[in-house]
Formats: structure tokens, sequence, C-alpha cells
């Protein structure tokens, strides 16, 4: 991650699961930044309720982490929107 950067984190639900790591994520909780810098990329900013494509973190892929339908998964947004990383699952 480079200097003055900040990364978006948001819990979700899972809805659907698809191939290769891919999941349907219902937010359930507004975007957060987790620094205080501001980012030189565009930022979009997500609603409450709105469907998300997420896919694994690495760290995650590679302790064979399983996510399943229903759980709670903390996330971070891409920074252009579209997509998230799974980084936590809570549930």
């Amino acid at each position: 991650m480079k200097d003055g950067e900040e990364k978006k984190t948001t819990a979700g639900t899972v809805e659907e699961v698809l191939p290769n790591s891919l999941f349907r994520v219902r937010l359930s909780a507004p975007a957060e930044a987790s620094t205080d810098a501001s980012a030189e990329g565009v930022a979009v900013e997500k609603k409450e309720g709105e469907l998300i494509l997420a896919y694994l973190a690495g760290k995650m892929r590679l302790h064979r982490i399983r996510v399943l339908v229903g759980d709670q998964v903390d996330m971070v947004l891409d920074p252009y929107g579209g997509r998230a990383r799974i980084v936590r699952r809570l549930t």
C-alpha cells in the first residue's frame, strides 16, 4: 500500500457463493476509513444493503478458511469500486 492511501473497511453477510473463491456479499454497514490520510484515487461510497462482488484474501486462501452462505465477514473495499477483498470471517 502506498503512502497517503486509506483502506475502506466494511462488514457484510455472504449471500451467494460463486466459483473461484468469489462471493456476493450484502453490505451491513457503510464503509469507514481506517486511516486519516486521504486517498488520491477515486473513492466510491457504498450503501447499506447493497450487493457487492468479493474475493478471498491471500492469507484466507493460504490457511484454507472456509466462507459459507450466511457468514458475517470483514472486507476491504477497492478504491475504484465494484469489488472487495474478504479479510476476516466473523461468524
